[in-house]
């Protein structure tokens, strides 16, 4: 069942599209201008954990005056299907999103990028370098430390984990308290839009799958795929890129993560914000869509 958004219709008042994968169905924004010189150019923007393409609403709203904004929910994310048996693995959301890139026959992407979107986007860019026009980064990596808060790390304990993300939807309850700065803004209307699509223990398995993929353990499945990111970031080095940060980000914290960032792209465009969060694009969405929009008129040319 897909989740009822009109209690905070107004704040996404977008079309839905959904694309089929083997039988599975992804929700996708398909919004702005897809016909005329730029026909084949779209902005894509890649979510994270716990949230979906609601994330990305006022961005959409604003980038889609002028250009085409494309904005996948992963499956088992948003108002994609929730499959119970399924492969919710790095390897496998990116896998989906470049066959999604590929059915809406774009040939020159724009990629906006947070939380797990990074290794995402990433990924996909790696495997088509030739489309990439450049980059968005908001509070992402496609570098994982060896070590993770406390509070997410429990979330991964065998039966604990479960009880808690799926059970009382504890991963998604905490980020209105930790990952924001500004908690005002989550009004009821806000927190409606990130809440609706994970009304059940089923409806919440992306979120548990995405916390159980982190790849801690050297044996990890997902290890190898994170470790042959980094290297591949050398293509893109020249490639422009604008950076997003919130301080106050207690995952992707500024110090372990954003040094990486600025190392493997030394001419990108940084701002850093004070008194924002890990919803950096919440927090300080005013100063983050003027500056957006210009680089993205910048790369339409």
């Amino acid at each position: 069942m897909v989740a009822d958004t009109a209690p905070f219709k107004d704040l996404y008042p977008f079309d839905s599209h959904w694309f089929e994968l083997d039988g599975t169905k992804m929700h996708y924004l398909d919004e702005g201008p897809a016909d005329g010189q730029n026909a084949n150019a779209a902005i894509v923007m890649v979510h994270g954990n716990p949230t979906w393409s609601f994330y990305y609403r006022n961005l959409v709203a604003a980038a889609s005056k002028r250009h085409r904004v494309i904005a996948p929910d992963h499956i088992g994310c948003g108002l994609s299907d929730k499959p119970q048996e399924y492969a919710y693995t790095l390897k496998q959301h990116t896998d989906n999103l470049e066959r999604l890139i590929e059915s809406l026959d774009v040939s020159r992407v724009t990629l906006v990028m947070h939380d797990w979107g990074g290794a995402i986007g990433m990924g996909y860019a790696q495997r088509h370098p030739e489309k990439i026009a450049g980059f968005v980064v908001l509070n992402t990596a496609v570098f994982f430390p060896p070590r993770i808060p406390y509070r997410i790390k429990m979330c991964r304990i065998p039966g604990y984990g479960a009880f808690m993300v799926r059970g009382l939807n504890g991963f998604l309850l905490a980020t209105f308290l930790f990952a924001t700065s500004q908690r005002r803004r989550f009004t009821r209307q806000v927190r409606a839009g990130y809440l609706a699509p994970y009304n059940s223990w089923r409806n919440r398995i992306a979120i548990h799958r995405f916390v159980q993929d982190i790849p801690l353990e050297p044996d990890h499945p997902t290890l190898p795929v994170v470790h042959a990111l980094e290297p591949g970031l050398a293509r893109f080095r020249d490639h422009p890129m604008l950076i997003f940060w919130g301080k106050d980000d207690f995952c992707f914290t500024e110090r372990d993560f954003l040094p990486h960032w600025k190392e493997h792209f030394p001419n990108a465009e940084v701002h850093v914000f004070d008194h924002a969060g890990h919803f950096v694009l919440e927090d300080a969405h005013e100063k983050i869509i003027p500056r957006a929009l210009d680089f993205f008129q910048q790369l339409s040319g």
